[in-house]
């Protein structure tokens, strides 16, 4: 009997997991499709899709196949190899961050003695790599918007990239108290932090069990992180980039055929990529949740592939239900958001996670860490309740006299000086 091997780095065994993570992508965009376009339609009190294929699965193919045989035009004044290669710079960092994500553990490749991890690699700073060949996608956007020749392209191109600088930072500072925590930027050893439950002892009265997700744990983390990674896919209602009221279609007003369809890829597997990064940093990535935890082999085997995808598509879903639920928010109120309340927030939530794990390390530290945790939740409830307050409200200008001199920023916002019929003009002079 030949004795079990691992094999993470054979050539063959990195090939198939290369190819089913390409495949595992394609089809599950496909999907992605035609089921908000199924969830949509529920809550608006429509059909959706249902012809083509069973309950109108083909339908995401067909429109795929549709835009592959469609004409492919090119506007005039456009800068061509960049007007061509921006989709391309867009849809490969997609593939590319599913790289370091783990789909479960240590399994044993069927018909063989092989043993492999349900991961492509890992690294000692996976989650910063993901961070980095993420942001990488955003210069397809402002490239495409740039190089289209098109005011509208250039306006969308330019909110995305304002979008990306605003969001990464939220969601780079949400994600330092998860470091801290588990001690690692390791993707696979994140999700080993998780899978010890932890007890809170309330001065000494209740020893409170809580579960080792870090969604948990670190509830304003997870919150923070939740509303970056839909500001950084331009989903809505932070959907700005492409506002079909203001930009017709942002940066992709001029993309036509297969570059078109390779913007829409990149957005939902960027979808998917956020939602799998929140699965494992937050959820317990592969690791069954409570009560099938109870079962000795949940978390052995293949079925741990079955628990990620379950919680990634939840995310999905939520995704989807925003969309079909929150109108698109004003620009200005967008950047308000990013940068008036959840960077300050992160700034604010480090500082306390940090001093709680210093007090923490000092052996009478429980106690003071439950006065800190108690402290925590009371600025939190203040800064809920006080979020609800109604604001100030803001004095009424006056109107101006007749003959006085406009002022386009009277109101807070620039607006256009009022149109005056000349021949009006004349007769009330006259």
């Amino acid at each position: 009997m030949r004795p079990a091997r691992r094999s993470n780095g054979c050539w063959r065994v990195v090939g198939i997991k290369v190819l089913l993570i390409f495949v595992f992508l394609i089809v599950l965009t496909l999907f992605n499709i035609w089921w908000e376009r199924r969830v949509v339609a529920r809550m608006q009190h429509r059909i959706g899709p249902n012809v083509h294929g069973p309950f109108g699965l083909l339908q995401s193919l067909a429109d795929g196949m549709k835009l592959m045989f469609k004409e492919d035009l090119m506007p005039k004044g456009v800068d061509k190899f960049v007007y061509v290669a921006a989709p391309v710079i867009v849809s490969i960092p997609a593939f590319l961050t599913f790289a370091v994500i783990p789909f479960g553990p240590t399994v044993k490749i069927p018909f063989t003695d092989t043993y492999t991890r349900l991961q492509l690699t890992d690294l000692p700073v996976s989650v910063l790599y993901v961070m980095a060949i993420a942001s990488i996608g955003i210069y397809g956007i402002v490239l495409g918007g740039w190089s289209s020749n098109s005011t509208y392209s250039l306006l969308g191109g330019l909110r995305s990239s304002a979008q990306m600088i605003s969001y990464e930072v939220a969601m780079g500072l949400a994600l330092v108290t998860v470091f801290l925590f588990a001690g690692s930027m390791s993707t696979s050893e994140i999700v080993a932090a998780q899978g010890s439950h932890q007890t809170l002892n309330l001065f000494g009265l209740a020893h409170i069990p809580v579960p080792g997700w870090y969604a948990f744990l670190l509830f304003p983390s997870f919150v923070i992180y939740v509303i970056s990674m839909i500001g950084e896919t331009n989903r809505a209602p932070f959907d700005l980039p492409e506002a079909e009221g203001e930009l017709v279609a942002g940066f992709l007003t001029e993309y036509s055929s297969m570059k078109y369809a390779m913007f829409f890829l990149a957005e939902y597997i960027n979808m998917a990529t956020v939602s799998a990064l929140a699965t494992t940093l937050f959820l317990g990535g592969w690791r069954a949740p409570w009560p099938i935890s109870l079962w000795d082999g949940a978390n052995s085997g293949y079925w741990p592939v079955l628990w990620f995808v379950g919680k990634m598509m939840c995310f999905i879903f939520f995704y989807i239900w925003l969309r079909g639920t929150l109108p698109r928010l004003r620009y200005d109120q967008f950047m308000k958001l990013g940068w008036k309340v959840l960077i300050p927030v992160s700034l604010g939530w480090i500082l306390l996670v940090a001093t709680v794990r210093a007090v923490g390390r000092q052996s009478d530290g429980s106690d003071r860490r439950t006065y800190l945790l108690v402290a925590a939740g009371i600025i939190l409830a203040f800064v809920v309740i006080s979020s609800f307050l109604p604001s100030k409200k803001t004095e009424q200008t006056e109107p101006e006299a007749e003959g006085g001199e406009f002022d386009a920023f009277a109101g807070g916002f620039p607006v256009p000086p009022p149109l005056v019929d000349s021949k009006s003009e004349e007769v009330s002079r006259g």
